[in-house]
């Protein structure tokens, strides 16, 4: 359960990383910026598990990696949206951070609400308002790179079976 950050429409990744931070690539040093076109002191403020919950269109802009990887350095579990821009949405999944797609769950939750999302299933649940929300489930093979941690940590786990079972 985390506390949400709701943001608008169109939010690019820009506002999620801006490009003037993109001299390191270092996890913490994206974290702290994270957001803070769209909110200045976010990442001041968020704390572990929180979540963001955005509009449509969440992640347009560039193909950079570094903005979910930002979301995920912050220490927020999962963003929620109306829509996502598709190079994020991939982005997301390959660095394993949790998306969720769900209009409904988005007009439901503002900022402050105690959220709660289920991963396999995809419910969300706003404590604060007693309400729940079914967002669109991901395919099991999505949900197995979130839950390795990614991409590339699912391949080196799959390398790490396949050697032991040839051995």
């Amino acid at each position: 359960m985390g506390k949400a950050w709701k943001f608008g429409d169109n939010i690019d990744t820009d506002a999620i990383i801006p490009a003037r931070y993109m001299n390191k690539t270092e996890a913490a040093h994206l974290a702290a910026h994270c957001m803070e076109d769209a909110d200045p002191g976010f990442a001041a403020r968020v704390r572990q598990g929180d979540i963001i919950v955005g509009g449509r269109n969440f992640g347009c802009g560039s193909s950079r990696e570094h903005a979910p990887i930002a979301i995920q350095a912050a220490g927020l579990s999962a963003v929620i949206a109306e829509s996502y821009a598709r190079i994020f949405f991939r982005n997301a999944l390959n660095i394993g951070l949790p998306i969720y797609e769900c209009a409904e769950a988005v007009r439901g939750i503002e900022t402050g609400d105690d959220v709660e999302v289920e991963f396999s299933s995809g419910l969300i649940r706003n404590i604060t308002k007693g309400a729940e929300y079914q967002a669109r489930p991901l395919p099991p093979f999505m949900r197995e790179i979130i839950a390795a941690g990614g991409l590339i940590a699912q391949i080196r786990a799959r390398n790490v079976r396949k050697e032991n079972a040839d051995a």
